[in-house]
């Protein structure tokens, strides 16, 4: 009589077919994690900006937000054609230069320096750190206590050194130089902190190698330190140029716009044009204007950029 042997059922796991990659439930997973955040983005952000383009086509009021009528492009054409919008453009390019300029400036000078071994090296480091960490509310009542005309402390010092004592923050020939000297006291820190992380990821190794080759402290600087840095420089600049296109808390406390317009930016002219003269629709145009100059800057930012990868490689 002849055994009959019972087959097994084959404990092997299957092998999808070539070309045709294997869907899991976990293939899901990574996406479930970014869904709040991508939720988040399209109702906070998205629909916000559809909105806003949507009314830089109508007519809308603050008394009547929904109840703006379609007017195609007859407030960009207002907006382009009127000198306060010109001039906020200006005050805008000028404040956004000279904020760029000084506050990477100096946020790189002080990390190189804070980047050497010297005592007391942690406590300036953690001092460096106060005016980024400081409310922008905060820092702009500093500046105006410090701006007071009647017993402000840099009129106090002027006075003593016969200088005279000015209206810092209501003369237009000084109004726009005082609220960016409290903006870069503001924002240089973050650059500072953000370099000096750069700068201590440079293997010891290379400066050393230098040194082996007679190089100077200079040669090595630019042949090691800078090289390294530079990306970090040029995303930081990147960073400081559309934070000071966007920039409203501290020149609106400081300032609200004047003395005579002569601080008076785009997101600045959006407000006063949203809330004082109650046009929505106009306000919404400036607002494209302003994001379609940072998209600009962006794109121009990635373009220079690519072209300098490419010239590394």
């Amino acid at each position: 009589m002849s055994t009959l042997a019972t087959a097994r059922p084959s404990t092997a796991p299957s092998v999808p077919p070539a070309g045709r990659p294997r869907i899991t439930r976990r293939s899901f997973i990574p996406y479930l994690f970014i869904v709040p955040a991508l939720l988040y983005l399209i109702v906070f952000t998205v629909i916000p900006l559809l909105q806003g383009v949507a009314m830089s086509f109508t007519d809308s009021k603050l008394v009547n937000p929904s109840g703006g009528r379609p007017v195609g492009l007859e407030n960009y054409e207002y907006v382009l054609g009127n000198d306060r919008f010109i001039n906020s453009l200006l005050t805008t390019a000028v404040y956004t230069l000279v904020t760029v300029i000084f506050a990477v400036g100096i946020g790189v000078l002080g990390a190189l320096l804070l980047n050497r071994p010297f005592r007391g090296r942690v406590i300036v480091r953690s001092l460096v750190t106060i005016p980024w960490a400081v409310p922008t509310v905060a820092a702009a009542l500093i500046f105006a206590w410090i701006y007071n005309q009647e017993n402000g402390v840099l009129n106090d010092a002027t006075g003593a050194l016969g200088l005279g004592q000015h209206g810092w923050l209501t003369d237009p020939t000084f109004g726009l130089s005082a609220v960016l000297v409290a903006t870069v006291w503001k924002v240089f820190p973050l650059v500072l902190l953000v370099v000096l992380a750069s700068l201590q990821s440079i293997p010891h190794e290379l400066k050393e190698a230098t040194w082996l080759d007679g190089a100077t402290p200079f040669q090595s600087f630019k042949a090691v330190t800078l090289p390294h840095i530079m990306p970090t420089i040029r995303v930081m600049a990147l960073l400081m140029t559309i934070w000071s296109i966007r920039r409203f808390e501290i020149i609106f406390l400081l300032t609200g716009g004047g003395p005579l317009d002569s601080t008076n930016t785009l997101v600045v002219n959006v407000y006063r044009t949203a809330f004082q003269d109650q046009n929505l629709g106009r306000a919404a145009a400036i607002g494209v204007l302003g994001l379609s100059l940072s998209i600009i800057v962006t794109v121009v930012y990635f373009v220079v950029e690519n072209r300098q990868e490419r010239k590394d490689a």
